[in-house]
């Protein structure tokens, strides 16, 4: 399996090899999720930016592909949305409608829009959009009735919840929350030696907000303030209510913590330091909405210098491995995920691109797709179920500035 250091841990070369070497094998022919209409595979749906924010502007807007279940490769690419800068999209629970932000930062507040999406075809009609109640809207979710959608406004510091209201259409937020006040320091604490990965400490900046598995607290990200909110959720009005004693987990000064993401058990949530290049994993208390920190690692091989910006975190659908996007570096890394939740770094594979924004597997968990977002293309790997590594397909998917994909499962 290659050769290791003293510590146990793959080189990245021996890494890369190692995974090259492995045979894509055949493919487990999975159910076709989400077949409506005749003879229709599974689809995805990706965002792309419109004008230039962190990189280029080359999409046009949301496009729709069909994806080989065999392959993993997207075909029959439409621009089905020409909607501004979708950079982050979610599909409601009754797989009816698709909700996208649109990241405007030269306004007072940017919007989020709503579509229906077409049961044969997959072709979105738009709905409506409302404000997203702050400028820069860059994520959004929705929590598990699919009643309320969930928008963190990076530019302008708030987030904010949205009704939906009969027909998948968005009401007027019900409730909004701005951060103030303690900004982190301007070089993180645990960056690599000789960062420069300073970009968000000048001010509050929400940048992720998503409800716990249990639909009862609402996790909040400021990577501004180093900080992640957990907010309690009234699932009838809406409202976010600050938890009683501890409202918040710190981060150490100027990491910028970005996405987390939870563990399929529930009780284990690994949150990135976008301008440290770490990941921390946490013990969370579902019936107090609390956060204990358990490890910190960095998602950077040893002896790693320079500037990296982590993006996106990935657990594999059996809970087995985690994946974190390094942005500069242009790598996926890959640990395992022991008994006690706690992270064993096992290498990383590049992303044959430039600046990954986001990554994700694929409803069957066969294939782990990267949005590489300045090099203008979406890159297809083959996921191996028992050692958690990932080879390279050869597929390349052109997309102007991709930001995000998100699948019709």
């Amino acid at each position: 399996m290659g050769n290791t250091n003293a510590k146990g841990v793959w080189s990245r070369r021996d890494f890369v090899k190692t995974a090259a070497s492995l045979a894509l094998g055949h493919v487990a022919s999975r159910s076709v999720l989400a077949q409506s209409g005749p003879n229709r595979g599974v689809l995805a749906y990706v965002g792309s930016y419109t004008t230039p924010i962190d990189g280029g502007g080359n999409g046009k807007g949301i496009y729709r592909f069909e994806m080989d279940a065999r392959t993993g490769a997207f075909t029959r690419q439409k621009l089905v949305a020409g909607t501004p800068n979708p950079s982050w999209i979610v599909i409601h629970p009754s797989k009816k409608y698709l909700y996208s932000v649109n990241e405007i930062v030269n306004q007072e507040s940017g919007s989020v829009s709503a579509f229906a999406i077409d049961p044969t075809a997959g072709d979105l009609t738009p709905l409506n959009s409302v404000s997203s109640k702050g400028r820069g809207p860059a994520h959004m979710s929705l929590d598990a009735s699919g009643r309320y959608a969930f928008v963190a406004n990076y530019a302008g510091g708030t987030i904010a919840v949205l009704p939906i209201v009969e027909g998948g259409r968005l009401g007027t937020a019900v409730d909004i929350h701005g951060d103030s006040g303690s900004v982190g320091a301007r070089s993180a604490t645990n960056a690599p030696p000789g960062s420069f990965a300073i970009s968000g400490h000048d001010a509050p900046h929400a940048h992720m907000i998503a409800a716990d598995p249990g639909n009862r607290f609402v996790l909040a990200v400021d990577l501004g303030q180093d900080r992640i909110y957990v907010y309690r959720f009234d699932a009838n009005s809406g409202k976010l209510t600050l938890s009683e004693g501890t409202s918040f987990v710190s981060f150490p000064t100027g990491d910028g913590p970005r996405h987390f993401v939870f563990h399929p058990n529930g009780r284990w949530i690994y949150a990135l330091g976008e301008e440290s290049s770490t990941i921390a994993f946490f013990l969370y208390d579902a019936m107090a909405g609390t956060l204990a920190l358990q490890q910190t690692i960095s998602s950077l091989p040893a002896g790693f210098a320079g500037t990296n910006f982590t993006s996106e975190v990935v657990i594999s659908p059996g809970g087995r491995f985690l994946y974190a996007a390094n942005r500069l570096h242009d790598t996926i890394t890959i640990c395992a995920i022991d008994s006690s939740g706690r992270l064993k770094l096992l290498g990383e594979v590049s992303t044959m691109g430039d600046y990954p924004r986001h990554c994700t597997f694929d409803p069957s968990g066969d294939f782990f797709y990267v949005c590489n977002q300045r090099s203008d293309s979406i890159t297809c790997f083959k996921a191996h179920r028992e050692t958690g590594l990932l080879s390279f397909t050869g597929q390349y998917t052109p997309v102007g500035t991709p930001s995000i994909v998100t699948f019709l499962s």
